[in-house]
């Protein structure tokens, strides 16, 4: 399905990028998104971007600290100003109809990748 990778454990302020790609080929054609779910947490709707490069963000705590942006192989979240808040699990999600920003609306997934930020 999806393969993410860049999560790891960082300090409060620093930057991550994470990236997330289909073994299988291209995403072009593919709406793409980033969720995240913290411990004892609901799944949270972070970014989304559809295959115009349009963008929506959910939260407004990461609105104007993280960019999510794609090219033909891969979809990118860039986070900056990382808080102890960010802490969650990342997950990738992928869908041919181009519209949504629920996590049913994503029919393809990836395993997901820890994002730690200590204070």
């Amino acid at each position: 399905q999806l393969v993410e990778s860049g999560g790891r454990l960082v300090q409060s302020g620093d930057s991550l990028r994470l990236s997330c790609a289909s073994p299988g080929g291209t995403i072009s054609a593919y709406l793409m998104a980033w969720f995240r779910q913290a411990p004892g947490k609901d799944l949270e709707f972070v970014a989304k971007i559809r295959k115009s490069g349009s963008t929506t963000y959910g939260a407004n705590s990461v609105k104007g600290r993280f960019t999510i942006s794609r090219d033909d192989a891969r979809t990118y979240l860039q986070m900056n100003s990382l808080r102890p808040e960010d802490t969650a699990v990342y997950y990738c999600a992928a869908d041919l109809i181009d519209y949504g920003m629920d996590p049913g609306d994503f029919g393809s997934w990836g395993q997901g990748t820890q994002v730690t930020v200590s204070s």
